[in-house]
């Protein structure tokens, strides 16, 4: 089978063509540089994004505060991701780069707030 797919490694969005049998890629074509190949890689056979949302706050001035994942997480896992964040409420100040929670779901990702949340 094969797969048509952007790569998004280097500014020069290389259309790369990516064969695939029983789930592992078997040949990569169209990269203009080395990134190509790991990336086409990672993206059909383990796919990870970093989750960007939000937590909940109690009794502070802004009603959420924006996080994200300081590393990809495997796409399979961010809709149980996002059930553990929406459990969490912070209740105190936090300023950007704050750890929210360390290795998200034993994941190896901390979230981390991306916003002072003021006073």
């Amino acid at each position: 089978m094969k797969r048509q797919i952007t790569c998004i490694e280097c500014p020069a969005g290389c259309a790369l063509s990516v064969e695939i049998e029983n789930h592992k890629v078997v040949n990569v074509s169209g990269n203009k540089c080395p990134k190509g190949v790991p990336y086409a890689v990672s993206e059909v056979e383990n796919p990870c994004r970093i989750l960007t949302t939000t937590v909940l706050t109690e009794g502070l001035s802004l009603k959420a505060i924006p996080v994200r994942t300081d590393r990809p997480i495997p796409k399979a896992e961010l809709f149980r991701a996002m059930e553990e964040i929406s459990k969490i409420r912070i209740t105190g100040p936090v300023s950007a780069g704050d750890i929210i929670s360390g290795d998200l779901l034993g994941l190896g990702a901390d979230l981390v707030a991306t916003r002072d949340s003021g006073l």
